[in-house]
């Protein structure tokens, strides 16, 4: 009877485990089913092309929110509805509940791979600085601006250059933080700045459109890691994260992929290089 008794116990623990982690199941799968009874997904992004881009007529584009749309489509979601904010607010944001996905170029790294579930890489990229034609100051790095006490470098607030630049002893009351890539152009344009930073990319499409001949891209920064960004979903939401992986590894390999980031200026090569466990476990 004994032993009868401790089966029994053994049977009613393990039905009471699978129905919990059936319950965790569904709870995960119940936010796939609210988006697509609201018809979008609140996606969080940048303003910043070629990642992320706000028409004049408020249409968002850029490679970032074009994979995340076409992806949602897949999943049954119709739409992306998305809200411009700085870098280091995403995550408390996404948190809080005010985003369903950040799509912005938020670049992988441990400490944000703590804080949120990423998707398989999407964008790669490496690091710029802006500064006056003919580079008066010599950078060619961040440690270059941090030897230099006169020297001043932008970049966006809670990014992962204002973050390497502090990581390189460029002292915090000479990081200017910088609200928008327009906005940083035009301080190393007036010199209130010796250097802005930002992605290769986003560099020099902001070059490209501002048509300065005053103006000199340095790129890549020496000693700066080459990054790969993800949507960063909320922890909680890896059922959702797991769904969305899914579809985008059928559009790698379907080559679709390619011909949404490419024409932006980016790699799928370099995005299918690489993975989140790697990226994630970068030093």
């Amino acid at each position: 009877m004994k032993k009868l008794g401790i089966l029994a116990g053994v049977a009613g623990l393990a039905v009471s485990t699978m129905l919990l982690a059936s319950g965790a199941h569904s709870a995960d799968d119940a936010k796939l089913e609210q988006l697509k009874q609201q018809g979008f997904a609140r996606v969080a992004i940048a303003n910043e092309p070629p990642y992320t881009a706000v028409a004049a007529d408020g249409k968002v584009s850029g490679a970032a929110p074009d994979v995340a749309r076409e992806i949602f489509k897949r999943l049954g979601v119709n739409d992306i509805v998305a809200s411009i904010s700085e870098y280091g607010a995403m995550i408390p944001g996404l948190q809080a509940g005010r985003f369903d996905v950040v799509t912005a170029g938020l670049f992988m790294k441990p400490e944000r791979c703590a804080a949120v579930a990423y998707s398989e890489p999407v964008l790669c990229d490496a690091e710029a600085l802006l500064v006056k034609k003919g580079n008066p100051k010599g950078f060619k790095s961040y440690a270059d601006i941090a030897k230099d006490t006169s020297a001043t470098i932008g970049a966006p607030g809670g990014g992962t250059e204002e973050k390497l630049a502090l990581n390189a002893g460029v002292p915090r009351d000479r990081v200017v933080v910088v609200p928008d890539g327009q906005s940083g152009l035009k301080m190393v344009q007036d010199g209130r700045i010796d250097a802005y930073s930002l992605p290769v990319l986003s560099i020099n499409d902001l070059v490209k459109k501002a048509n300065d001949p005053n103006l000199e891209v340095i790129a890549p920064v020496q000693g700066a890691p080459v990054y790969c960004d993800g949507a960063a979903f909320k922890k909680g939401d890896e059922a959702l994260r797991d769904a969305y992986d899914v579809e985008l590894a059928k559009m790698k390999k379907s080559g679709e992929f390619a011909k949404i980031i490419e024409p932006y200026g980016f790699s799928a090569a370099a995005a299918m290089s690489t993975t989140r466990e790697k990226l994630c476990s970068a030093k």
